[in-house]
């Protein structure tokens, strides 16, 4: 066994001379499924309802449960790929992920699916950390930016693709192909990372299973009580739950302050300031883009009778946008203050979700909604990318693997907490307007549009109104970017041209 290199990244080349973009273009493939997948069902919700005979908060907890067991090993995961090898983690996660997706569409009740998430979850936790920490060893710092734009790119473009390719699977085939596509998909991307992906050199850890028990069975109690608190009417079990979650959770961190040998959790990556608020912001993204597409899909199909195809051809000017400015913002992150950057992202990313809830009512043009989804892909585009660059740019090489492991998890832990409040939020909406929770009893699919107008109008207000915690949380994510500090790294301050490698890469 190796031990990683200390020397700079000139001294030892890790891809043997070869141009490292065909492997990170083999690693977005992989990081590009697992990312639909935490979206990609809110689209066939009302689908999944009525066929599997289950309630709204059943099939939140379809998204919840991938969601949490992605979260919770992706903090060991890190640490797996650096011991035996990033390619290899990757290549058994995205086998995991594979497999449990044809789970996923062969299942018939919401209980087996439930099951089949948690694995396609585990597989995901794999593969997340092993993409990023490739990137920060294959690419030297002066192009890191591009790469990450790239990489922060496909994760923005990922969660906004979900509900638009969900909608063309569920009209066309059915839900059960949102989770059959995965197939193929994670064939090609195995051939491909086998042949592409540099095997790198590996090193020895201790790994801190206590860390884990704590930081899993803190997480599980938090999210189980606040996603169930609404159906057991905030009874004291449940504030036990959510209290003793909270108590688990700050238990970790004093073990990870503790643990001189090596911790789950290394606090020292915090003490670089940008990669704090880097955390900070993505936890942010993680939670508002995740609870969002819910309720406004939701909206789309049940008071509008939009079909899940015309319902996800909502989102289609905010994935446009995101897509076509990728290239132009990866080129700006490696020559501009971050802060400016994802502060204007996070000022368009509010602006745009609070103009898209003044226009979901029951009888305003869909066309209205355009204008605010380009807003939105527009502080989209400027998010994803410069703040995962920002996040890794200072980190040391011998941390990739820590650091990684914990930025994927904090974005994680915010898509886990967003998941569960939106379902809170719906719930506790419906009820306010007098009206009862959506379920498949109801025998709604959404696209009939047959709602009685004053129901119709109740339910547009219940939508709307949870479409603001999301919109809201992005105010946090702007206020702590604006912290952000100028990067160490020489290369930014000469605010090179796009690499060639960038544009080799489009």
């Amino acid at each position: 066994m190796t031990t990683e290199p200390q020397a700079p990244a000139a001294a030892t080349d890790p891809t043997g001379g070869k141009e490292p973009w065909p492997a990170l273009f083999a690693l977005c493939i992989g990081f590009f499924m697992i990312l639909v997948d935490t979206t990609i069902v809110s689209v066939a919700t009302p689908a999944i309802i009525e066929d599997l005979h289950a309630d709204v908060n059943d099939v939140v907890w379809v998204t919840s449960a991938y969601l949490l067991a992605y979260a919770v090993p992706v903090l060991i995961t890190g640490r797996l790929g650096d011991r035996f090898g990033p390619k290899n983690l990757y290549l058994v996660g995205l086998t995991v992920f594979t497999l449990a997706s044809l789970w996923c569409g062969l299942t018939a009740s919401i209980g087996m699916l439930i099951a089949a998430r948690v694995v396609q979850g585990l597989g995901a936790s794999m593969i997340t950390p092993q993409t990023m920490a490739i990137i920060t060893r294959i690419f030297p710092a002066d192009r890191r930016g591009a790469a990450m734009a790239l990489w922060g790119a496909t994760a923005g473009v990922a969660t906004l693709v979900g509900p638009i390719l969900g909608g063309v699977l569920v009209d066309g085939f059915g839900w059960e192909w949102i989770f059959f596509i995965n197939v193929p998909v994670g064939v090609l991307g195995f051939a491909l990372a086998w042949r592409l992906v540099p095997s790198l050199p590996t090193h020895t850890h201790r790994f801190d299973w206590l860390g884990v028990a704590l930081s899993g069975t803190g997480m599980f109690l938090l999210v189980f009580g606040i996603q169930e608190g609404h159906q057991y009417d905030w009874s004291a079990t449940i504030w036990a739950l959510i209290i003793s979650g909270i108590a688990v959770l700050a238990l970790f961190v004093g073990w990870q302050a503790r643990n001189k040998a090596e911790p789950l959790v290394p606090l020292r990556l915090f003490r670089d300031r940008n990669y704090s608020l880097a955390n900070v912001a993505i936890t942010v993204m993680g939670f508002s883009i995740t609870s969002l597409s819910i309720p406004i899909m939701i909206w789309a199909q049940v008071v509008r009778g939009l079909s899940p195809t015309r319902a996800a051809l909502l989102l289609v000017p905010m994935a446009l946008m995101t897509i076509l400015l990728a290239r132009f913002v990866g080129g700006l992150t490696d020559r501009m203050h971050p802060r400016i950057l994802t502060a204007f992202g996070f000022a368009c990313l509010f602006a745009g979700l609070l103009w898209l809830t003044r226009v979901m009512t029951p009888d305003t043009s869909i066309w209205w909604t355009v204008p605010p989804m380009i807003v939105f892909g527009v502080g989209n585009a400027f998010v994803w990318a410069p703040n995962s660059a920002t996040a890794t740019r200072n980190l040391p090489l011998q941390l990739a693997g820590a650091g990684s492991g914990v930025y994927n998890a904090t974005r994680q832990v915010g898509a886990v907490l967003g998941s569960a409040a939106i379902a809170v939020l719906i719930d506790s909406r419906l009820a306010a307007e007098g009206l009862p929770s959506f379920s498949g009893a109801e025998g709604s699919s959404g696209s009939g549009g047959t709602l009685p107008p004053q129901v119709a109008q109740a339910f547009s207000d219940a939508m709307a109104t949870a479409v603001l915690l999301p919109t809201f949380a992005f105010l946090i994510g702007f206020v702590a970017v604006l912290f952000f500090e100028k990067p160490r790294h020489a290369g930014y301050a000469a605010a090179p041209a796009a690499p060639a490698g960038a544009a080799a890469a489009d």
